[in-house]
């Protein structure tokens, strides 16, 4: 077999958990090979807390992880896939490790030695608050409820399944003298809102801030990764959420040294009409963006309106604001700066306060630290990307129109000065000094944790006239892409970054590509979705809420039949729980309504997966033909458009998942390399999977980085239907759109598509053959997606 390539050609993604290790993953390399991919796309592989199911809670970035099967396992699975022509991906996790002191070794020493310990370093503490303790929000109530189950044993604290280490010396002392000696304070977990003092991934404190910046971090912390990419065990990387770091472009500059340049993509979620910062030294994002493009293809943008419109019907008066998507983004973003990012925002302000109180410049002192908080929140809260890069990049993120809409907080003109100050310290107008950097820095990741929390965590939540369009990377409020807008989009990618990396689904997917092309078919028979809502939903009692109702009824159309009616219920119920607990209006993670979620459990039991949920299911069974176009009008797009697709396990075949944990289901694979389905024959999704990625792996000069991409314009009264492109003038995409809206039009009439020049075989059907301008009907007679070669002359 020849070596992979340097640049994939396609990648799959593996979720790698203690239920399938990575001997899992060698008995899938036959089956996976076939499929004509060049690389195994592995969830991270360090050491994890045990038991994980995702392994992003590193404990030790310096060991493989056993559960899996060790580093042994790891080095076996990338000879087999060699043997097999495959190279492998890692996916890694710079910004954080586990809070878990008894399982990460780095972290028990910092607890027991405290700032003095080498490895302090490694982990992002503000050690002058609190006392110089570490706050561990581990305690299941206020200390006086909890003292008694705090035990002394030998050298370790320990508190139920917790452990914690003890300063030398300090083992005999009472506990209340013993608790302030430590480097350390367990408390209540309820205090990490507002009084943690490490930085941690999003809300989340059982995952603490890693320093990557400081060289030594990054030597002691990549260590493992480097020795496997430089001893060819591995081939390229997946960052993970590189916008929690203090200096995203100078870790990956200094990554793209250390690995001296391999294929690196970033999980960088960019807004509508942001670009990724052309200075870093990666190929590309992970995709979302891409993902955002494709899906948007197949809604119809009227019909959204009217969507939108019935789901303000159905739902007011429960709908956050009748449904108005940058105002529900804003209420989301205040309220999860108050509350769950509370601490990041008392720190924020603590450096904001202390650099203007010691600042030489006039102009920044006198500032209280109310004013200078109700300044941050306000520009916080109006920012429309993750976070500025620079005091270059700060100025068209933390924008003039958004300082004139943050100065309105203020009733007293001297005090919305606080905006002004804070807006030039983003900008650099007071110097570049180790404060000012900290300012900025600080800034710009609570900016990255609010972004994501407010709204893939909240307003994705609480604005659902559409679920599909809810998805990572998405613009809910304005979902449809037209086809013009697509090829510009595909343009850039093709001249600026040809080698980034494309999704469809993957482990972070609110749902999986399929069940949302199911529910893009909604926007294109929004009265008749209503209509059957209305039938479906008479006599349903109780409804717990006219929102979670509308999103419940369309997580089940988008689901669609999925095998034991009791397993689904299941799906669905969680699924739902999770909903609701996110969007935060009437229960949440951490403040639970025990009456609203059995109500919601009641709901979903009775209704959607109960006799009324038959009428949705008959909708969805009548609108199978339109479902099947969008399932392989996307995933053809998706494998040939620019850039390196990734497959998300089991999707090569047709696969619906919702939200995690149900999307991380392990795979099954069969051992003749059938998929492990036990269905005999292959779906036609996968056939268009196999065709799509042969030619891909025959003709990678085709669809590479020197490729080229070329829109190709339908004429006729049905032209917007039809989305085609060419590929280096060597192969032709041509999809359905709107399928539905088609039908109702009358077809495709005289619709025609002018190929380029030369003779073109179909790849997938044999013997059929075009050239010069084909009638539409005939070239979509038996599917709707056609991927066509140019014929030797």
């Amino acid at each position: 077999m020849p070596p992979a390539p340097a640049v994939p050609t396609a990648t799959y993604r593996l979720q790698l958990q203690p239920d399938f290790p990575f001997s899992a993953a060698t008995t899938a390399v036959p089956h996976l090979a076939a499929l004509n991919i060049s690389h195994l796309h592995l969830s991270p592989v360090l050491e994890a807390v045990p038991g994980s199911r995702h392994g992003y809670d590193v404990v030790d970035p310096t060991r493989v992880r056993e559960e899996l099967g060790g580093e042994e396992g790891l080095r076996e699975l990338s000879r087999t896939a060699r043997d097999h022509g495959l190279g492998l991906i890692l996916d890694i996790v710079p910004n954080h490790m586990a809070m878990s002191p008894r399982h990460n070794p780095a972290l028990w020493e910092v607890l027991r030695d405290g700032p003095s310990s080498p490895r302090a370093r490694w982990f992002d503490i503000d050690w002058e608050a609190q006392g110089g303790q570490v706050l561990l929000p581990v305690l299941g109530g206020p200390l006086g409820e909890e003292a008694d189950r705090l035990k002394v044993d030998g050298d370790v604290l320990r508190y139920h399944d917790h452990a914690f280490p003890l300063r030398e010396g300090t083992a005999g002392l009472p506990l209340p003298r013993l608790l302030d000696a430590q480097w350390y304070r367990p408390v209540w977990w309820r205090l990490a809102r507002t009084e943690l003092n490490y930085r941690r991934f999003f809300s989340i404190s059982e995952l603490i801030g890693v320093r990557v910046e400081d060289p030594k971090v990054f030597a002691a912390t990549h260590a493992k990764i480097l020795e496997l990419l430089h001893e060819g065990v591995v081939d390229g990387l997946r960052v993970d959420h590189p916008d929690g770091l203090a200096d995203p472009g100078g870790y990956l500059r200094r990554l793209h040294e250390a690995t001296g340049g391999r294929w690196t993509v970033v999980e960088k979620i960019l807004a509508d009409g942001e670009g990724l910062p052309a200075s870093w030294p990666v190929a590309g994002t992970t995709g979302y963006d891409a993902l955002r493009h494709v899906d948007g293809l197949f809604m119809d943008p009227a019909g959204f309106g009217e969507l939108l419109d019935r789901y303000r019907a159905f739902a007011a008066p429960q709908t956050d604001r009748g449904g108005d998507w940058d105002a529900t983004v804003r209420r989301a973003a205040y309220k999860v700066l108050t509350h769950e990012l509370a601490a990041e925002s008392d720190r924020l302000t603590r450096v904001a306060t202390r650099l203007c109180a010691t600042s030489p410049e006039t102009a920044l002192r006198d500032r209280a630290p109310w004013a200078l908080r109700t300044a941050l929140t306000e520009l916080l809260v109006r920012l429309e990307v993750y976070r500025p890069y620079s005091p270059e990049d700060a100025a068209t993120v933390v924008t003039e129109e958004a300082a004139a809409e943050a100065r309105r907080a203020f009733a007293v003109p001297e005090e919305a000065g606080a905006v002004d100050v804070v807006r030039d310290l983003l900008l650099g107008r007071y110097g570049d000094g180790p404060a000012q950097a900290e300012f900025r820095t600080r800034f710009a990741q609570t900016a990255s944790a609010l972004r994501a929390k407010s709204v893939e965590d909240t307003a994705f939540y609480r604005y659902v006239p559409l679920l599909s369009a809810t998805e990572v990377g998405g613009e809910p409020g304005d979902p449809a892409v037209g086809p013009d807008r697509f090829h510009a989009y595909c343009a850039r990618v093709q001249r600026d970054w040809p080698a980034t990396g494309t999704v469809l689904s993957t482990h972070d997917a609110k749902r999986s590509a399929d069940v949302r092309a199911a529910l893009h078919v909604l926007t294109e028979c929004p009265g008749r979705w209503a209509d059957v809502l209305a039938e479906a939903s008479r006599g349903v009692e109780p409804v717990p809420d006219g929102q979670l109702a509308w999103a419940a009824w369309q997580t089940v159309f988008g689901l669609g039949p999925a095998g034991d009616e009791r397993a689904r219920e299941e799906r669905v119920r969680e699924a739902l729980l999770k909903h609701v607990r996110e969007a935060g209006l009437f229960t949440s993670w951490t403040e639970q309504e025990p009456p609203y979620e059995e109500a919601v459990a009641r709901f979903v039991a009775a209704g959607p997966c109960g006799v009324p949920g038959r009428k949705v299911a008959e909708l969805r069974e009548a609108l199978e033909p339109h479902i099947r176009a969008n399932v392989l009008g996307a995933a053809l797009v998706h494998l040939t458009m620019p850039g390196v697709p990734d497959l998300y396990q089991g999707t090569e075949r047709e696969y619906r998942a919702l939200v995690d944990p149900d999307n991380r289901t392990p795979p099954r694979f069969g051992e003749n390399g059938d998929g492990g389905d036990g269905g005999g024959g292959r779906s036609e999704k996968e056939a268009v999977t196999r065709a799509a990625l042969a030619l891909r792996a025959r003709r990678p000069e085709v669809f590479g980085t020197s490729a080229s991409y070329e829109p190709l314009a339908a004429v006729g009264p049905a032209a917007d239907h039809c989305l085609a492109f060419a590929r280096s003038g060597e192969v032709v995409t041509a999809v359905t759109r709107l399928s539905l809206r088609l039908a109702e039009s009358g077809g495709w009439r005289d619709t025609r598509l002018p190929l380029p020049r030369g003779r073109w075989a179909d790849v997938r059907e044999p013997g059929r053959e075009f050239e010069r301008e084909v009638r539409a009907a005939e070239l979509f007679a038996a599917s709707p997606v056609v991927l066509l070669e140019r014929l030797p002359e």
